[in-house]
């Protein structure tokens, strides 16, 4: 306890200021597809574009679109898209082929987009760049998209790539895992993580015999997030926003159907079943416990940290707020992000990272207190948890 309480001290010496060989985050960026949905108009459209009339599901999508908090998103799919597929609105179609073909040039221009806007807040040049870190669901090629995205930045031959794929929700945790490692063990370097994702790849027509569909219609979006991440920053040249410490991953056995994705003729076929966000509350608190006990903190002391979660829906924060009895305002940032962008997968928590940044930025002008220490935490198949201790270095 004594060691605990000194390295805690030394922590506390140096708040708001890196600590030597932590890898932080320093820079975020985003990017979006040009065609925003807003909620209030999505079921007319999507019966449309599908040409369905069956009114029981399209009063069932209406019930989900206002439960799931989402007011706006941003997608891929477009009248132009439609036009030139389809069959991609028709039922049982092999597609397959026609989906991969608009969902790889997709992903690379909206990760390309995000990352430029990370390189230009980070304020270094994209030469500068080390390792690539790409991380998608949302297409299927070989070389993988990691590098048709270092071709289009113009990075060098030598930059190490790493490539993520079909990791879902919690790929953008798992990706930054992987890159804080990275930056850690390799002094000098920068690593660019980029995640880019986009729902394509399962659209479908409303069916009576697919009912998971209507709760994806009404929740995912698209877009990509980058953020780039190192150690030992250059003061006066880079801003780190947040210190990365201890990460850690684990699988819920027995419960790798609870997430279930399948890639056909037809794209990519996703069910979740309604236990979700049962097991995640259910094994929340023992996945917390062990980054507790790192800063000292007891059982049930929950509100003295920061929460940075991916917002997988509108339930599973609900539950997470009842089960830890989190004040509301822990889970703004993940709610905002809910609201303003959809669960657009890994990408999410970049922007729920952005809107923490901005919400501290807000605290510490008013004078009001922001909690240093926290977790970044997303949830996906396996069910798989990913967590990351982290410091917040705008106080």
């Amino acid at each position: 306890m004594k060691e605990m309480e000194n390295r805690n001290g030394a922590q506390e010496a140096s708040k708001g200021k890196a600590n030597p060989g932590k890898a932080t985050i320093l820079a975020l960026g985003k990017a979006f597809p040009p065609q925003l949905v807003l909620q209030d108009y999505l079921v007319d459209g999507y019966f449309k574009d599908t040409s369905c009339d069956d009114i029981d599901l399209k009063q069932k999508l209406t019930r989900l679109c206002k439960t799931t908090t989402v007011k706006t998103r941003y997608v891929v799919m477009s009248e132009e898209i439609l036009k030139k597929y389809p069959e991609l609105a028709k039922e049982g179609q092999p597609t397959i082929k026609q989906r991969l073909e608009i969902c790889n040039k997709a992903v690379t221009e909206m990760a390309i987009e995000a990352s430029q806007a990370a390189i230009n807040n980070w304020g270094r040049p994209a030469s500068d760049i080390t390792h690539l870190v790409y991380v998608s669901s949302s297409e299927a090629r070989l070389p993988g998209g990691d590098l048709f995205l270092a071709r289009g930045l113009g990075l060098s031959p030598q930059t190490q790539r790493v490539m993520l794929y079909f990791t879902g929700c919690s790929g953008g945790v798992a990706g930054l895992r992987v890159a804080k490692d990275l930056a850690e063990n390799n002094p000098g370097s920068r690593v660019l993580l980029v995640t880019s994702e986009t729902t394509i790849i399962g659209f479908k027509p409303p069916s009576v015999n697919r009912p998971y569909d209507l709760v994806g219609v009404a929740l995912f979006g698209d877009g990509a997030g980058a953020m780039v991440i190192g150690r030992d920053p250059f003061l006066g040249i880079e801003r780190p926003l947040f210190e990365l410490h201890t990460t850690t991953q684990k699988f819920i056995p027995d419960t790798q159907n609870i997430i279930d994705g399948k890639l056909s003729e037809e794209g990519i076929s996703f069910t979740i079943t309604r236990e979700l966000p049962q097991i995640i509350e259910d094994n929340i608190e023992s996945f917390c416990e062990t980054f507790l006990q790192t800063l000292g903190l007891h059982e049930k002391e929950y509100n003295k940290i920061f929460w940075a979660v991916h917002p997988g829906g509108p339930a599973i924060l609900n539950r997470l707020e009842k089960r830890l009895e989190l004040l509301p305002e822990k889970l703004t940032a993940s709610r905002r992000a809910l609201m303003d962008y959809g669960n657009a997968s890994s990408n999410t928590i970049v922007y729920v990272l952005e809107y923490m940044m901005e919400e501290s930025l807000k605290m510490k002008m008013e004078g009001r207190k922001i909690e240093e220490w926290g977790l970044i935490l997303a949830f996906g198949p396996g069910i798989s948890f990913e967590g990351i201790l982290a410091r917040n270095l705008a106080v």
